[in-house]
This record gives C-alpha cells, sequence and structure tokens, in this order.
C-alpha cells in the first residue's frame, strides 16, 4: 500500500477543502457537554432547577412528523454557532473575534448515550456536507420553500433549530431526544470556569486568522486560547476537517479535566461552574432538571474512556452544487453504516485493552511514509518480522527485507531525505532507539537497518488522520488526551 506524500514543510500543503467563507467560525460542545458530565455530582433536584433557569428555551421539535423511530440510547443534537454580542471589546480584539456572526452553524455534532450510560459517541456533521433540507417556512422572509438542496450549516439560517433537526434526522435516520445550542460566550466563560484545559500537539500550531500559536507539547489554554484552538481551520491543508479532529480531541480533554479536578463532587463548586456555562446555552423545552440530574447520577463513573469519537465518512471531498458552492458527500455506504450502529446503541471505535500501552501521535499519518526494511543482525528473519510489525501499525512497507548493505549494526538506523523529516521522526517514534541519519537525494523511501538494540516496534497514530473516502476512522477519548 503507498500513498502520496506530502511536502515537509506544512506551508506548501494544498488545501483540500474550504467553505464558502473562511471567516466565519463555530463553537464548540464543550460547554453543554461539560453540563451534562457536571450534573454527576449527584446534588439535588431543586439546587439544579435553579441552575436549568439560566438555559434559553428554542421548540426545536414543533410540528414535525414523519420522524425516524427511537432506538437505544439517548440522542442530542448539539449545535455551536458564533454568537458574541456579550464578549468585551478587548476579548473580540485579542481572540481576533472582529466581523459581524453569521447566525448559521458551522459546528454540528451529534452526540449518542448509551442506555447504560456507559459509553458517549460524538460524531462530528461537517458544516458543508451537501443536504437537502425538506419544505418549510423560510426564517427570513415568511415565505414557504420548496426542497431544495444547502450546505447543512445553512439550515439554522433558513429555519431555526427545527429545520436544523428535521435536516439531521433526515440525513441520518437518527431520532434526536434532545437540542442545545452554544455560542462563543458560553464557551469561554465555560473553560474559564473549570481552570482551562491542556491540549498536546506533536508540531507548532499557527493560525494567523485566529491568532493561535502553540507550541509542540503540552499547552495550557484558558477560554479565549482554547476558542481559538477550536476555530482554526487555516493550519495545513486539512481545513474544516482537521478542525472537527481538533474539536474532537478539545472535548476529550474538557472531559477528562472535569472528571478528574473534583467539580462533580462538590456540589456548591459545581452550581457555580454551571451556572457560568448555562447563561449562554439554549436548548429545547424538554431538557430540564430532571434530566441533568437523572443523566448525572447514572454516569458518575464517566471517564474520557468511556467517550469515542468519529466524523462522517466522506466519499467526495469537494463537490460543486450549482447555486450551494463547494459541498462534501458522505460516503453511501459507510455513513449509514455508522448511523445504524449509532441507532442500534454499538461502540464506533475500537476499545483496546487499557493494559496496553496507547498508540504514540506522530506527526505524518503513518499510512504516508513508505519504508523499506534490512537486517543488520545476525537475527534471521528480524527484518520481515520488523516490516510486518510496521505494517500493521500503519506504515507503507516496500520492497522485500534482505540482509543490510551497512553489515552487522548495533543500533537501528533509520536513513531519510531531509526533505522528509516529519516522516523520518515520525517514523521513529515507531522504532525506540533508532538513529536518525539524514541522506541527501534518498527521496522519499525511508531506509531501516534493524541493529541489535532493536527490542520493538510501538503502536502509532497520527495526531490528524488523513481523510479517506469510505473510511470510519474513530478514537476513545483517552487515546486523544495529554500522556
Amino acid at each position: 500500500m503507498t500513498a502520496p506524500f506530502r511536502s515537509p514543510d506544512p506551508a506548501a500543503r494544498p488545501e483540500t477543502h474550504r467553505g464558502a467563507s473562511g471567516r466565519r467560525w463555530g463553537l464548540r460542545i464543550g460547554a453543554v457537554a461539560s453540563v451534562v458530565l457536571l450534573a454527576a455530582s449527584g446534588v439535588g433536584h431543586a439546587m439544579v432547577t435553579g441552575v436549568e433557569s439560566g438555559i434559553g428555551r428554542v421548540d426545536a421539535f414543533k410540528g414535525m412528523s414523519d420522524r425516524p423511530g427511537g432506538g437505544d440510547g439517548l440522542n442530542f443534537l448539539v449545535v455551536g454557532t458564533d454568537g458574541r454580542d456579550k464578549l468585551t471589546g478587548e476579548e473580540k480584539r485579542r481572540y481576533h473575534l472582529g466581523g459581524a456572526p453569521c447566525h448559521c452553524t458551522d459546528t454540528l455534532m451529534l452526540v449518542h448515550l448509551s442506555a447504560d450510560r456507559d459509553r458517549a459517541s460524538v460524531v462530528s456533521l461537517p458544516r458543508d456536507s451537501y443536504a437537502e433540507v425538506p419544505a418549510h417556512t423560510d426564517a427570513v422572509t415568511g415565505r414557504l420553500r420548496p426542497q431544495h438542496a444547502i450546505k447543512l450549516n445553512a439550515a439554522y439560517a433558513e429555519g431555526g433549530p427545527n429545520l436544523t433537526v428535521r435536516t439531521v434526522e433526515h440525513m441520518t435516520g437518527v431520532h434526536i431526544d434532545h437540542y442545545l445550542e452554544v455560542d462563543f460566550t458560553s464557551f469561554m466563560r465555560s473553560v474559564d470556569a473549570v481552570g482551562g484545559v491542556e491540549i498536546c500537539t506533536v508540531r507548532p500550531l499557527r493560525d494567523s486568522y485566529t491568532g493561535l500559536r502553540l507550541p509542540v507539547g503540552k499547552s495550557q489554554l484558558n477560554g479565549g486560547q482554547a476558542l481559538q484552538y477550536v476555530r482554526s481551520r487555516h493550519i495545513d491543508g486539512s481545513a474544516d476537517l482537521g478542525r472537527m479532529q481538533r474539536q474532537q480531541r478539545f472535548l476529550a480533554a474538557l472531559i477528562h479535566k472535569i472528571t478528574s479536578s473534583g467539580v462533580l463532587m462538590n456540589p456548591i463548586r459545581f452550581k457555580d461552574v454551571a451556572d457560568t456555562m448555562l447563561k449562554s446555552v439554549r436548548a429545547d423545552s424538554g431538557f430540564g432538571a430532571n434530566d441533568l440530574v437523572d443523566l448525572g447520577q447514572a454516569m458518575r463513573g464517566f471517564t474520557p474512556s468511556s467517550s469515542e469519537f468519529t466524523s462522517v465518512p466522506l466519499g467526495n471531498l469537494a463537490q460543486p452544487v450549482p447555486g450551494v458552492g463547494s459541498t462534501v458527500r458522505w460516503d453511501p455506504v459507510a455513513a449509514p453504516r455508522l448511523f445504524r450502529a449509532i441507532r442500534e446503541d454499538r461502540p464506533i471505535a475500537v476499545h483496546h485493552d487499557r493494559k496496553e500501552p496507547r498508540a504514540t501521535v506522530v506527526d505524518v499519518p503513518p499510512g504516508q511514509i513508505q519504508v523499506q526494511v534490512d537486517n543488520g543482525t545476525d537475527r534471521a528473519g528480524l527484518g520481515a518480522a520488523v516490516a510486518q510489525q510496521l505494517g500493521a501499525t500503519g506504515f507503507a512497507t516496500v520492497g522485500t527485507p534482505g540482509n543490510s548493505a551497512l553489515g552487522r549494526v548495533d543500533r537501528t538506523v533509520i536513513a531519510y531525505d531531509p526533505r522528509w523529516d516529519r516522516s523520518a521522526r515520525s517514523l521513529a517514534a515507531a522504532l525506540p532507539g533508532a538513529e536518525l541519519r539524514p541522506v541527501a537525494g534518498l527521496g522519499p523511501a525511508m531506509r531501516v537497518t534493524v541493529g541489535r538494540n532493536h527490542t520493538t516496534v510501538k503502536r502509532v497514530r497520527a495526531e490528524e488522520p488523513e481523510p479517506r473516502p469510505g473510511a470510519l476512522s474513530a478514537i476513545t477519548g483517552d487515546e486523544a488526551v495529554c500522556p
């Protein structure tokens, strides 16, 4: 298996997908998910009823008929809008939040809580997904509009929460039980209320549009910095798809912070944090205090490993539609399979044995790295065994393993062209103790000479896996948080 190679310079990567307006930014679901988790403190209905009074209400299900049947578990449609009217002028300047809001939902996530409340599945729905909205009354003009094609995030502008829910149910076949909506303000205040969130990255992240600047390694983000992180889509060629993956990592980190910080077991702190979170939240009229308490008590043992994250499998990443623009199309086979798993309350990610070390996160997806393996020891068949193990963790092995031209070596050597230094470092993460040896003109294929010091091949995965048509790539929350 081989794959095209990216330039080692992130700035040279072509942007494969971009929405109609690079200035439109959405908000993420952390605030609402946090409130649900915070209810696990077990506080009484009276306290949560007071907290509930801060929630704005919308009639998201009015007049809906011909809806999908309900399955096991509970399904939330969580959307983010770019409302910013409650932010100060200084906050808008510091975190690059100028401009007028688009009044659309450019973040949409389907959140499924399993019937036994021991698993949460989060599915990101690309904002530029091709959608066909049913006939409806336009929210702006008041005129009846027939069914027509749009981008998914435009359903909110045309018909508000109600049309958004109807469209998502039509596209997924999943019955939505509750609708939750957050904006810039609630997101920032929520992150600050829990004391910030820790994020890790394997390469520097820069986005001049949002002002994001993160170094390699761990960073503690306050509310404004966290908003920059989840908004950024000009970091590399992955655009909106890469941004969704960062949003998922952020949510996993937020869950980890909440479940490990003691907020859930301190009723007074719970109420203070929840009050802050709910001031800018809107929800359907049926989501109330009893739901918060009963759901929270059922989720007292919830941890990052209980959560799993994915995006809808895509078939076409840039399909032009007259009058609509460039859209992404869902894979006609893999996407229905994903939503069937949601309806049937089945896991969507592989939950590894926690006794096994988790995969090391690397910069370049292993499938983009070609590797030729040779044996530099007296152990017969070692080169072939290492090649097989590298292939099992995703690397594109090439050639037939043989004896190394270097002869016997004490230390494993990775020879690489300096132009592919990021790929070389990603490969080295899978071969502990290997020496990196630059060789000008070698080309894209790495050459590994297995040395006497070799002990194991470590499992690795990309920080932001490349979208592959028809593929479902899901991870668990504990794989997404900092080690």
